[in-house]
């Protein structure tokens, strides 16, 4: 029945320690390793604002600061033994601070201590652990290896996940993108191998433009705008969800060669963690999904092992009109089971409205690929992988930055609630069709 057992949460006292060492992150008592570590560089901090934040249950908790910043210039003349600090020179710089372990050699990085564990703290991009930022945020850089006559316009971050990976957008005179992927050593290879295996396959990927250099991947703009307008403009109605499965069905067999991940219903105990640290008033309701979900799964089918595609949603999706014209972001490529392919496509689109309230029509394209997706795997196991999926993207909304997060998290919950019955139906939220019926196992 392909069944496996989801991994288990971190251990009570690691999931008390992360909930102190987030509570310090996001406190003003995290100021202070930070203005002494940026004094290393010459500079004083003037002011210091939480930008986000990111919780790996079980690896730490890690914390991106705007840092506004003065260097002090001292006068060339005395007065009665004692001179006056100015400043000539005010700039501003991005500091990370995370309580995962880093290497103690890590370039630029200063080491400090609070009082729920060691700290490390880093001026960008001297992200310890992903190398070629430097390399792919400096424009002299990107001009030299990536440039090829051309002129660099803009660079843009995309996204940035600290110690993980960063995307950054370069645009050129002659109108061109290029998205270089900045990934942690000794994986541009391999993601560089993904994009030319499905290319070589005749599925739509962005084409690598050169080899990989110092860990950075650069990719072409693949052609066509997000399937997520298409939900925005009309839920998509003009869309057939048969040809996503196509796509799907396309992936050549080599894709099986690669290593297996963790699908997101795999961890859902963690994710349950983390929306729980985000949510603590709503901790019953979410240890009541991952119940629901972890006593059903073993009452389901999870279907062969077959190529997937990892990370399968309307965010990796281009449309050029009503075809499908490249598919983005294969970075989890490899085998697993189709059913965590469409539950990711499924619970990302659940909690669309959850993001932004201009996905009226989100609710009724949820019913209707929901539909098409349940013909071809066990839709008991569909149902509740897709409610995982939605309760993953809990802890997501939290930003720091905007007051009222908390209530697109919650709301994030409820659509979770909703696809598996916990909550009453409303027209603003998912809801999985009642006439389905589970395969007989």
């Amino acid at each position: 029945m392909g069944l496996q057992t989801p991994r288990a949460a971190p251990s009570q006292n690691t999931s008390q320690l992360e909930a102190q060492q987030l509570a310090f992150l996001e406190s003003y008592d995290a100021h202070s390793p930070i203005a002494v570590a940026i004094q290393h560089s010459g500079v004083y901090a003037t002011s210091i604002q939480l930008e986000s934040v990111q919780h790996r249950p079980g690896a730490g908790v890690t914390g991106i600061y705007r840092v506004a910043t003065a260097r002090p210039v001292m006068p060339s003349t005395w007065s009665a033994g004692v001179y006056t600090q100015t400043s000539d020179h005010v700039d501003e710089l991005y500091v990370g601070m995370t309580t995962e372990p880093v290497p103690q050699d890590a370039q630029g990085v200063v080491f400090s201590h609070s009082p729920y564990g060691p700290l490390a703290v880093w001026q960008h991009p001297l992200d310890p652990a992903l190398p070629g930022l430097r390399l792919a945020t400096d424009p002299a850089s990107v001009t030299e290896h990536w440039g090829f006559g051309r002129t660099l316009v803009a660079l843009e971050t995309i996204s940035y996940r600290p110690l993980r990976r960063a995307v950054i957008a370069a645009d050129f005179d002659d109108g061109s993108r290029l998205f270089l992927k900045v990934l942690r050593s000794g994986r541009a290879a391999d993601l560089d191998a993904r994009h030319r295996m499905l290319l070589d396959a005749g599925i739509p990927a962005p084409q690598p433009t050169r080899e990989p250099v110092s860990d950075v991947v650069a990719l072409a703009e693949g052609p066509g705008v997000s399937l997520a307008e298409h939900f925005l403009a009309d839920g998509a109605v003009h869309l057939a969800p048969e040809q996503f499965i196509g796509l799907l069905d396309q992936m050549p067999a080599e894709v099986m060669t690669l290593p297996a991940r963790d699908a997101w219903t795999d961890r859902l105990p963690a994710y349950a963690s983390a929306a729980a640290s985000a949510l603590p008033h709503c901790t019953d309701r979410i240890r009541a999904v991952e119940a629901t979900i972890l006593n059903g799964l073993p009452q389901t089918d999870r279907g062969p092992a077959v190529p997937t595609h990892g990370d399968f949603y309307e965010a990796n999706l281009l449309m050029n009109g009503s075809a499908i014209s490249c598919l983005l972001d294969v970075d989890s490529l490899g085998p697993g089971h189709r059913v965590d392919d469409l539950a990711c496509f499924l619970g990302h689109l659940a909690v669309l409205p959850a993001v932004d309230s201009r996905y009226v029509h989100a609710p009724a394209a949820f019913d209707r690929f929901a539909r098409v997706f349940a013909q071809t795997v066990d839709p008991a196991a569909l149902q509740l992988r897709a409610a995982a999926v939605s309760l993953s993207l809990v802890a997501g909304a939290r930003d720091s930055r905007r007051s009222g997060w908390e209530i697109q998290a919650e709301h994030r919950l409820t659509c979770a609630e909703a696809l598996l019955g916990l909550t009453a139906p409303a027209p603003a939220l998912p809801r999985w069709p009642s006439d389905i019926q589970p395969h007989a196992l």
